[in-house]
């Protein structure tokens, strides 16, 4: 089995928070409309795994997510040539990681959220999703 990647994404509460996810199962990861974000969405893999973040309103990775899907066509773009993946919760962050948190981490000075700030879905180095949930102080369960 191939190692898995890692990703950054994003959602704000208000729309989609993680415990909705949680709540649910799974969801499909649509809306997005960045050509990068789309390659990144692309290339994710499943059984991938991914921090989520809570953007605007919170501005914290409050959870861990993982790849269910290869990305498909979106659905909520039928005809156009964005992508769409369906992801899973894994395990809720034990202390969100606030974005000011990150901002002065010396680690993480080349984390997606300070040089992509703007980017919904983004690769993560297996190091910085580490010691993002060691900051969390989360554990991932032994069945990941």
């Amino acid at each position: 089995m191939a190692k898995p990647q890692y990703w950054l994404i994003k959602s704000e509460p208000s729309v989609y928070p993680y415990e909705q996810l949680v709540k649910e199962g799974r969801t499909a990861w649509t809306g997005i409309r960045s050509f990068e974000a789309r390659n990144n969405l692309r290339a994710m893999k499943s059984g991938d795994l991914c921090l989520y973040y809570h953007s605007n309103e919170g501005k914290a990775v409050v959870g861990v997510a993982r790849v269910l899907t290869e990305a498909g066509e979106d659905p909520t773009a039928p005809g156009e040539d964005w992508a769409s993946v369906d992801v899973g919760p894994v395990v809720a962050v034990s202390e969100p990681v606030t974005l000011a948190t990150v901002k002065a981490t010396r680690e993480l000075k080349d984390f997606p959220l300070i040089t992509r700030s703007r980017l919904s879905v983004a690769p993560v180095t297996a190091e910085h999703f580490k010691h993002v949930l060691a900051m969390g102080k989360t554990k991932l369960p032994r069945s990941t």
